[in-house]
């Protein structure tokens, strides 16, 4: 325990050093390149001489660049991403830092080629090509732009996807309804990046070069076609459907400019306006280009455009995790930490509203400029931060309520919890032959948002089994546990992510240690520990939807997987001991396996490294050891 509270005090004395002037965390979210390859397309398209920042991402990307040529998406995916690659290899081009004759660049192309070439990379980097004239817009784009005028009831409405999909399908609709190409003398020519014979320099069969989405374009012609045939949908109304997508991202765009905050959608709503007819000079233009700007933060390889920036988040798990740990509550961090969080509550109606309508707004989102957007995992970590506040203080208790009852108010029919917008799982739209519909169109009830929901109902709002809400939560997740007794989290990896939750949730609801799912869950943990005392799971989980061990162990996970056995045992066993063991030996460690990816973005598409993860979760299972198994020592 001495050892424990050594460790407690080292993260403590850490982390209070690097809080923010405003009460905030500001830990990096760092994905792969495909964001900074975006920043470097833009800067250049629209002509925007920022040559520190491109210089910057530049390095970046060269810096992570495989010995073979190819760039990944996670430490150990196998060879590369083709994808990934083709987004890095057009921006090195495009910034004009490196040319084709570049050693570099030539083991990129043939790794591109190996694997497929343009043809074969993901829908996103396609379109990245088709807006700067690299590569042909299809006939027909996956959805029509008509969509957006169909009412909900009908069996597909374009409010059937969810808000983060939303915000990146509104601006591919309009610039691939519209097949626009902003032309730029000085962007690279990709036509190398096609494999096959030539009809004729850079034209390519057109069977190949109209693959936007798994093979379906007969399908998807047919969609365009059953819309366009509806009586009331006559052609003139296409320039209004496209004026309503127009609408619908203007009236979403942050104070600092981006589209809901994701660099990707806001990197795509430039497009889209420019698209529409607006100068490259329009000021929502420029706003968004700082908001873009403002996302950099400086890693050890570079600048890097975050995907989103994640001070909410970080701000209210550190601040929880720090009263876990024993901080007083009138630590001056701590209620710096408060007086930020209450001030990010959010007190407008969000598209949440849609399938909600009797609630009232009361959430926290993710990013610090998110203000229409919260999710329910955000909300739930504001209200543990905030809970004691809320005891004594009426402004923490007000926020609170407005808080839990936003929170209880958006579970779904089916007694699980949503990330964003409720009872938005329609069976029509996972079915459609689109890229990643199955995976980030809609959001369904998942059980590490439901495990950790009801970890915070039982913990920190005083219900248990015996509440309705709770019970269909629990059955939900009894439901839905696999066979080997884990179960899959969508925002983190994976198995052990959905595992943790879901045992915590239902032990802090009153779950006995003696239930079958909780035993069968316990095993698969138990099995599943590394030799070294830690817990490790690979990305690859995530897009094979199969536990696949990482070879090596996290502190996140390990810290996720000791948590949960520390809420299951009354006292702690040697697979507990050995897991605090690990947290204890390798907290100042700085290697891959700390920095690994452990964070779920889109499956196969992006995956995330959170800075403070390192910190957040080591702290939180050694608090829960500490104040379960041993009295803590001053």
């Amino acid at each position: 325990m001495r050892e424990v509270r050594s460790e407690i005090h080292r993260m403590q004395t850490a982390l209070t050093q690097r809080q923010a002037q405003d009460g905030s965390w500001r830990f990096c979210l760092e994905s792969g390149t495909v964001t900074d390859a975006h920043m470097i397309i833009l800067l250049r398209t629209l002509g925007i001489h920022d040559e520190e920042l491109v210089l910057g991402l530049v390095n970046r990307i060269a810096n992570l660049q495989q010995a073979n040529g190819a760039w990944k998406l996670y430490h150990d995916e196998p060879v590369g991403n083709l994808s990934a690659t083709i987004d890095s290899y057009y921006a090195l081009l495009y910034s004009g830092y490196l040319k084709k004759t570049d050693p570099r660049m030539d083991a990129a192309r043939r790794f591109i080629k190996e694997k497929g070439g343009m043809t074969d990379a993901n829908m996103m980097t396609k379109m990245t090509a088709a807006l700067t004239g690299q590569y042909p817009w299809p006939k027909h784009f996956v959805v029509p732009v008509e969509l957006s005028l169909l009412p909900a009831s009908f069996p597909l409405s374009f409010y059937d996807f969810v808000g983060y999909a939303r915000v990146h399908l509104a601006p591919m609709m309009i610039f691939a309804d519209r097949k626009y190409v902003h032309p730029r003398s000085a962007s690279p020519d990709l036509s190398d990046l096609f494999v096959g014979t030539a009809i004729s320099p850079g034209v390519y069969p057109h069977r190949q070069i109209e693959r936007f989405s798994k093979d379906a374009q007969s399908f998807l012609a047919s969609i365009h076609d059953y819309v366009r045939s509806l009586p009331f949908l006559s052609s003139q109304l296409r320039e209004v459907a496209l004026r309503r997508l127009e609408t619908y991202m203007l009236k979403r765009i942050e104070p600092d400019g981006t589209l809901y905050t994701y660099s990707t959608s806001t990197f795509f709503m430039i497009f889209a306006l420019l698209a529409q007819g607006y100068s490259q000079q329009d000021p929502r233009i420029l706003h968004a280009m700082q908001g873009l700007k403002s996302a950099v933060y400086p890693t050890r390889n570079g600048p890097h455009l975050q995907l989103a920036t994640s001070a909410v988040w970080d701000t209210a798990l550190i601040t929880y995790a720090l009263q876990s740990s024993g901080m007083d509550t009138s630590h001056p961090s701590l209620q710096s930490a408060l007086n930020y969080l209450l001030g990010k509550q959010q007190t407008t109606y969000g598209d949440w509203k849609l399938r909600n309508p009797r609630a009232t707004p009361g959430g926290w989102g993710f990013s610090d400029q998110n203000t229409m957007n919260p999710d329910i995992d955000d909300t739930t970590a504001a209200l543990r931060a905030i809970h004691p506040a809320a005891q004594k203080e009426p402004a923490a208790q007000a926020a609170w309520k407005r808080g839990l009852n936003w929170l209880l108010s958006m579970q779904n029919d089916d007694g699980g919890w949503p990330a964003f917008e409720k009872n938005t799982n329609s069976p029509v739209i996972r079915q459609l032959p689109i890229e990643g519909s199955d995976t980030v169109s809609t959001d369904p009830s998942s059980a590490d948002l439901t495990g950790r929901t009801l970890e915070f109902l039982g913990n920190y709002a005083g219900m248990n089994q015996s509440d309705p809400q709770v019970q269909r939560a629990i059955s939900w997740l009894k439901r839905n546990q696999h066979a080997d007794g884990s179960w899959y989290g969508r925002w983190g990896i994976a198995y052990l992510y959905g595992t943790w939750a879901a045992l915590t949730g239902m032990m802090a609801t009153g779950v006995s240690a003696s239930d079958p799912s909780v035993q069968k869950a316990v095993n698969w943990l138990l099995k599943q520990q590394n030799p070294d005392g830690g817990w490790g799971e690979s990305c690859k989980s995530d897009e094979r939807l199969a536990y696949i061990p990482l070879g090596a162990s996290t502190p996140s996970q390990t810290a996720w997987a000791v948590d949960a056995l520390v809420a299951v045992f009354s006292e702690p066993n040697p697979a507990i001991e050995r897991g605090i063991d690990y947290l204890l030996h390798t907290g100042t460690t700085q290697d891959w396996t700390t920095a690994y990816s452990t964070g779920g973005g889109r499956p196969g598409g992006i995956y995330f490294a959170y800075h403070s993860y390192r910190w957040i979760w080591p702290l939180l299972a050694l608090s829960h050891y500490e104040r379960k198994y041993g009295r803590p020592l001053p």
